[in-house]
C-alpha cells in the first residue's frame, strides 16, 4: 500500500493510477490524516442484462399491496 499526501497525489496521479490498475492500494492523506483510498474498480459484466449468479434464489417481484395468504400471517396476528 502506498501512502501519499494530497500534493504528491495531484502531481503523480497517473503513476498512482497505474499502480492501482496493477492491484495496489493507495491511501491519500492530508495533514497526516487519511482522506481517501484509491482501489481498483470492480469489473462489471459487459452485458448489463446478464444474469447475476449472486441474485439466484432471490425473489425479484414483490407486491406490497397484495393481501397475505392465511399461512403467511405471523403467529402473533392469527
Amino acid at each position: 500500500m502506498f501512502i501519499v499526501n494530497t500534493h504528491e497525489a495531484k502531481s503523480k496521479l497517473s503513476y498512482l493510477l497505474a499502480a492501482v490498475e496493477k492491484g495496489e492500494r493507495v491511501r491519500i492523506c492530508r495533514n497526516g490524516r487519511s482522506v481517501a483510498d484509491l482501489v481498483p474498480a470492480r469489473q462489471h459484466p459487459s452485458d448489463p442484462l446478464q444474469k447475476n449468479p449472486e441474485l439466484s434464489g432471490i425473489v425479484l417481484y414483490f407486491d406490497p399491496v397484495e393481501p397475505l395468504q392465511d399461512d403467511e400471517w405471523p403467529e402473533s396476528v392469527r
